[in-house]
């Protein structure tokens, strides 16, 4: 994926960076979901957080993650299916990078990630711009999700060039 021009990992690990100050970085607890191949936890791994689990449902990838001696705990699930192990309230942040989309994680996959997440952490999701459109109806979802009062919109932001030439778009939460 990195040879097509994929930034989003990297773009992941650089706005929880941005949230984490560095000498808290081993401390906060991640969790890398849909963790793949695990370059998001490499990223995160450069930029100092040692803390850092991942969810994947597929086994070719929890092989590959698992080999690669960055993730503490490895969960090998599907979110949105209600039937999680992973426990609730216990990561500072829960990050996801372009796995909310048509036949990968539904969008009540989210909900999942809000239950994972501490009151008080963060949820950073990256998307295709285009998997946010009335298609996909991400935004919509998210937007109910806040009205509920589960979490609050930090900010989200427009990438250029985040895949293949194409818009992608950074949501930032805080869970309530």
């Amino acid at each position: 994926m990195s040879k097509t021009g994929y930034r989003a990992p990297a773009i992941a690990a650089e706005e929880v960076s941005l949230r984490v100050p560095e000498n808290q970085r081993k401390e906060v607890r991640v969790l890398d979901v849909a963790a793949g191949t695990g370059l998001v936890g490499k990223e995160l791994t450069r930029r100092g957080f040692t803390n850092i689990d991942a969810v994947e449902p597929s086994d070719n990838m929890m092989k590959q993650i698992k080999s690669s001696g960055i993730y503490t705990l490895m969960f090998q699930e599907f979110l949105g299916l209600g039937q999680n192990t992973i426990p609730k309230g216990t990561y500072d942040i829960v990050v996801s990078a372009g796995a909310i989309r048509e036949n990968h994680i539904p969008l009540s996959g989210i909900d999942d990630m809000i239950h994972f997440t501490k009151t008080g952490g963060l949820v950073v999701l990256l998307m295709n711009n285009f998997d946010v459109g009335p298609k996909h109806k991400a935004e919509s979802h998210m937007n109910q999700l806040e009205e509920k009062g589960l979490w609050c919109k930090e900010s989200s932001e427009i990438l250029s060039n985040y895949f293949l030439g194409k818009e992608g778009i950074v949501f930032i939460y805080r869970v309530l």
